[in-house]
């Protein structure tokens, strides 16, 4: 099971915040990937990626160590099913035949 972990951070201003953060989440254990998706002075989404749900605390320590804060969290565990089934309508539209009368 996947589980991704959404962090909205605070104070990042460039790419070398975003690589101090990345370096940071990725010493935390069972942190499998991490992806930022930068708001320059704004509120960047952190991505974190593991096998299980990761405990908050060691996450919120990490992006503190990188010198920045942490205004909220959100976890989606079994992320694959889950955008398997968000997307499943517009694949399934793609597939379908239209009906023509005669």
């Amino acid at each position: 099971m996947t589980t991704i972990t959404t962090l909205n951070v605070t104070g990042m201003t460039c790419s070398h915040c975003a690589s101090s953060v990345t370096n940071e989440l990725r010493a935390v254990p069972a942190v499998q990937d991490v992806t930022v998706e930068l708001h320059a002075g704004g509120t960047s989404l952190v991505r974190v990626v593991s096998s299980d749900p990761l405990e908050e605390a060691p996450l919120r320590d990490a992006i503190d160590e990188a010198g920045y804060a942490v205004e909220g969290v959100e976890v989606l565990e079994n992320a694959v099913a889950a955008e398997a089934a968000a997307q499943a309508p517009a694949r399934q539209a793609t597939h379908m035949l239209p009906i023509v009368r005669s």
